[in-house]
């Protein structure tokens, strides 16, 4: 159900508010403002894992079911935790998913898989047993993860309950596809007992915080989560529909999709924000954990999409875009601080790369569908929408419509000059 009514902000600007399930032929004008209120956040497998500024599931759901058929090919170029490759299945599409991270391709893989309802209960049956029969002497020191500043991270206590979890998840004796599950299960939890601040992009320790993490605290937190979990699995793996297909390609970046030209029925993302989530960092203790890093992350930050992993060669002079508008805010930002121009120079190049890589793949008369913010760098507002827009018509594609919605709520902290109020919502047709 859903009910659509138009408000008034606190700047007198007319928004339309939309609760619940978007109406698929819910009108739209350029420039348009929406506030969608999301009720599904947690719905069948979307909430396994937390993952920073995603998709709520009724927007991708919408626009899927609006710009597609069943059957269709969708794609998402920047898969995050999967959210629209969730959507594409219950809405009986298939969908290629693809990120340069290893860990998002994990969560979002394992949120699409229907696992045998028994042989998940056996599963959960025999891991909820162990954590009644924890015993600490079962675990040697040498099985705990080796990686950077791991004893400050974590205290000894916590240590030994996640490898004893993680060795028994690894003992069960099912396939791999149930055992990825309960690793995820596992790193859903690993942030809160660490000694790192749960809210934060970044991965850090604040001592004004207090947080007080207690033994038994990873046992007891993980044996709730399979509890809360496994019904949602059951539940989505029931409404799996059959001849459906889901790829996460492992050879694949957003600027680099090795698809035959015209394979895809609809492209539906929502990229990376310049300068705003640094991915690998936010996630770095649950990769160690699940041993897609062991060290330094900065070769993955570097192939990431708006990284501020750059060298200092590379911002020695100043570079333009080619669009007036953006070259005018780099300009700007380049006279206060060099590596940040740079940065947002980057980011609009790689997303000119993207966008050409999607034309090409895109069958004609199909749409790239593009959600994405603004930021504030160093003091400049920097309209990535606006000048995403003029390079998609440089390319090929027309701009079909364009209208706002409303962020209501932030589960992450970030600066707040740095905070992005509103996300667009771009239709490229090819």
């Amino acid at each position: 159900m859903s009910k659509v009514t138009e408000i008034i902000n606190d700047f007198g600007e007319r928004i339309i508010q939309v609760d619940g399930e978007i109406p698929v032929d819910l009108p739209t004008k350029n420039g348009d403002r929406f506030l969608f209120i999301s009720h599904d956040q947690s719905f069948l497998t979307h909430g396994i894992h937390k993952y920073p500024a995603k998709f709520f599931p009724e927007l991708p759901r919408w626009l899927i079911k609006r710009f597609s058929q069943e059957r269709d090919v969708i794609l998402d170029p920047f898969v995050g935790s999967g959210t629209t490759n969730v959507e594409a299945l219950l809405s009986k599409r298939n969908s290629v998913g693809i990120d340069v991270d290893p860990f998002s391709r994990f969560i979002a893989k394992v949120k699409v898989t229907p696992l045998s309802e028994k042989a998940l209960k056996d599963s959960q049956k025999s891991l909820l047993e162990s954590i009644l029969n924890y015993d600490s002497t079962e675990v040697n020191e040498t099985d705990f993860p080796n990686f950077p500043y791991r004893d400050n991270w974590f205290n000894k206590e916590i240590l030994l309950e996640l490898t004893y979890l993680r060795n028994k998840i690894q003992q069960l004796m099912t396939n791999d596809d149930i055992k990825d599950f309960f690793k995820v299960c596992l790193s859903s939890i690993i942030r809160s007992v660490s000694n790192a601040d749960d809210n934060c992009t970044r991965t850090v320790i604040r001592k004004k915080l207090n947080k007080l993490v207690k033994p038994t605290d990873a046992l007891n937190r993980f044996a709730k989560t399979v509890l809360t979990k496994v019904p949602k699995m059951v539940a989505f793996s029931q409404n799996y529909p059959l001849d459906i297909n889901v790829e996460f390609p492992d050879d694949m970046d957003a600027r680099n999709i090795v698809y035959e030209k015209g394979h895809f029925d609809l492209a539906v993302t929502s990229p990376p924000y310049v300068n705003a989530v640094d991915y690998p960092r936010t996630h770095q203790l649950e990769m160690y954990w699940l041993e897609f890093a062991q060290d330094s992350l900065t070769d993955l930050k570097k192939q990431n999409v708006g990284t501020e992993s750059v060298s200092s060669r590379d911002y020695k002079q100043k570079h333009q875009i080619g669009v007036q508008e953006a070259d005018k805010v780099i300009t700007n930002i380049y006279e206060i601080d060099p590596r940040r121009a740079y940065i947002a120079y980057k980011y609009l190049e790689d997303m000119r790369k993207n966008l050409a890589e999607v034309y090409k793949v895109l069958r004609n008369g199909c749409r790239y569908i593009v959600v994405v913010g603004n930021n504030r760098i160093r003091g400049q507002l920097f309209e990535s929408w606006k000048y995403l827009m003029s390079i998609a018509e440089e390319i090929g594609f027309e701009v079909e419509t364009y209208f706002g919605s409303e962020i209501i709520k932030h589960f992450i902290k970030v600066p707040r000059e740095e905070r992005i109020n509103t996300d667009w919502i771009l239709v490229l047709k090819k």
